[in-house]
């Protein structure tokens, strides 16, 4: 176990979300060497297809020197390399020759192409990042035969500073300084730079608001606001439906079944009664339902240690890869709870093959996401793109994955099964399953998934784009105590429809509500994969085969997440009202 602990400690140590500038206390002196990387470049409507700097033919070092990264940077697709420029601490320099590069028709061609499709490159300078676009296309002509590629060739910056420190930079392309690659053909290019230093009364420790400040405006704070008051309204209507219709016809049914039992004992009992010896017969499927239910808590529990970083302000913007790093360092510790719940609930169903269901436990959501990711990952590779993982990150993965995240799912399994905890089911169960009546359409699975998504899903669509713009887009996300509002909002929601549901299917005498409870609770997950689609070609512009593998690919695997997350939440809410109905009269 201290073994453990101490790879634990030293995977921590390596995989620090917090990245330190080369300065590490940031101060600098006049003529001082500023960190400059250069990060990435690629399409601005595709954010995962993204290549090295150098990958373009732009001026390049004899030996170009990579900075060290951190687990999530690497995830993340960054790739920082030495840039071409001097930007010393306020040092003035007008406009300086970086190198002049014969250009080939090759080249060309791919400059061309990069042009063709808004390239952008993304640079850090003392942790600040910025960004500027490679070139652009003359469109005076409305002929697109006619357009005319034009490649920058000089970058001004404008660096602000507040005594010894560095507090802004932004870039700047001349339109008039610019090279004609619209033809094939070779051509020598002269690039260069120049740079200004201001100064500014910003201090230090507010430099990276103006990134978050898109997010706070008043404008996208009304229609957050407004985001929040549909759904409050969403669960004091939902609230409304159950305390006005269901609570009373619980009430009716209480008396109804409580009233007078003696001479009731000769009629023959209807509604969610008559059920009373099937209800509480355990599911088909025991493991997978026992794995669902041990594999949600987790990603629950994952999602709730997420929110708690980000509204303690870990996730400040461009804290690179701070959230990946997170996510795989929190579901390797967490995974004890995964086991733990699957396995004594895996007992309480009177399971036997408690090593099976650890297993299936271990990979019901793990092992689709490995497969999403060993697809992807090639795709990467085959595009030379920053998101293929290199060799080495994918063996901290593993080593991580085997080190911690097995051994703890495996210790929770074990204390799963040595505990005594033992099912509450308030009434025998019969030894025949009763026959379940037909019924109507409209009380089918299908339908009430359909039902169950849709609430849960409107008091949650507004956000969503505002997430999606962030994670598939260049937009910035800072709200988290807003999301995090609608986040509780979503369980809420999702906890009562499913209740709902739970009793009208019980009213109909249909007694298997266990997966059903699953099935409509996690639906919300389908809801938002459709909404996925409509993103993809309404409201982005992303294309190709690489940009479109990955945002499917990787969005499939979250819907899935939260699926088996509100699967879980519909299930034990359920499970506390059926429970509760059934303890409250007299079923023997």
């Amino acid at each position: 176990m201290k073994i453990q602990w101490a790879v634990l400690l030293v995977l921590l140590l390596v995989c620090d979300w917090r990245v330190k500038a080369d300065g590490s206390d940031h101060r600098y002196k006049e003529g001082d060497r500023v960190p400059l990387y250069a990060n990435k470049v690629g399409p601005f409507h595709n954010p995962s297809e993204t290549y090295r700097y150098y990958d373009l033919p732009f001026c390049s070092p004899d030996h170009v020197i990579e900075k060290k990264e951190a687990l999530g940077e690497v995830l993340n697709g960054d790739r920082l390399v030495d840039a071409p420029y001097e930007l010393n601490f306020r040092e003035d320099r007008e406009s300086t020759t970086i190198c002049e590069k014969s250009l080939s028709e090759k080249d060309i061609a791919k400059l061309r192409n990069a042009v063709a499709k808004d390239y952008y490159f993304q640079m850090y300078y003392d942790d600040l990042p910025f960004w500027g676009f490679i070139g652009k296309v003359d469109k005076d002509n409305l002929d697109p035969s006619e357009y005319k590629y034009l490649l920058f060739k000089h970058i001004h910056f404008d660096i602000f500073y507040n005594d010894d420190r560095v507090i802004e930079i932004s870039v700047q392309t001349d339109p008039n300084l610019t090279v004609d690659i619209t033809e094939d053909k070779a051509v020598d290019v002269m690039f260069a730079y120049s740079v200004t230093w201001k100064n500014t009364d910003i201090p230090f420790e507010k430099r990276m608001e103006k990134y978050s400040k898109s997010s706070s405006l008043p404008q996208h704070l009304e229609i957050h606001w407004f985001s929040i008051i549909n759904s409050c309204v969403t669960v004091l209507l939902l609230t409304g439906f159950l305390a006005t219709i269901l609570m009373r016809v619980l009430k009716n049914d209480f008396v109804k079944y409580s009233h007078d039992e003696e001479s009731l004992e000769d009629q023959e009992e209807t509604g969610w009664k008559y059920i009373h010896g099937d209800v509480f017969r355990f599911p088909k499927y025991k493991s997978l339902f026992s794995a669902v239910i041990g594999s949600g808590t987790q990603l629950l529990t994952l999602a709730m240690f997420i929110f708690l970083l980000a509204l303690v302000g870990v996730f400040y913007p461009y804290n690179r890869g701070a959230l990946f790093t997170a996510l795989v360092v929190i579901y390797a510790l967490t995974s004890g709870i995964a086991g733990y719940i699957a396995t004594s609930f895996y007992k309480q169903l009177e399971g036997t093959n408690w090593v099976r269901n650890l297993l299936l436990t271990g990979c019901l959501f793990c092992g689709p996401l490995f497969l999403t990711f060993c697809f992807l990952n090639t795709v990467a590779i085959a595009y030379n793109a920053t998101a293929a993982l290199p060799f080495g990150t994918i063996l901290v993965i593993l080593l991580i994955w085997t080190l911690v995240t097995s051994p703890l799912l495996v210790l929770g399994g074990i204390a799963g099964k040595n505990s005594k905890t033992e099912f509450q089911a308030p009434c025998h169960t019969t030894k025949y399953p009763r026959e379940i009546p037909q019924l109507p359409w409209y009380r089918g699975t299908v339908p009430q998934m359909a039902m169950a998504g849709f609430l849960p899903f409107s008091a949650i669509y507004i956000e969503l784009y505002y997430i999606f713009a962030s994670v598939w887009g260049h937009k910035i996300y800072t709200i988290y105590s807003i999301l995090f509002i609608v986040f509780i909002i979503l369980i809420i929601v999702t906890a009562f429809i499913t209740v709902a549901l739970t009793y009208f299917q019980l009213a109909v005498e249909d007694h298997e509500w266990w997966w059903r409870s699953v099935l409509c609770g996690g639906s919300t997950g389908i809801f938002i994969f459709f909404y996925c689609l409509y993103y993809y070609h309404a409201r982005s512009d992303m294309s190709g085969f690489m940009q479109t593998s990955f945002f499917f690919g990787y969005m499939a695997c979250i819907c899935y997440g939260f699926f088996l997350m509100l699967g879980t939440v519909g299930f034990r809410a359920s499970l506390l009202f059926v429970q509760h109905i059934y303890r409250s009269i007299k079923c023997e």
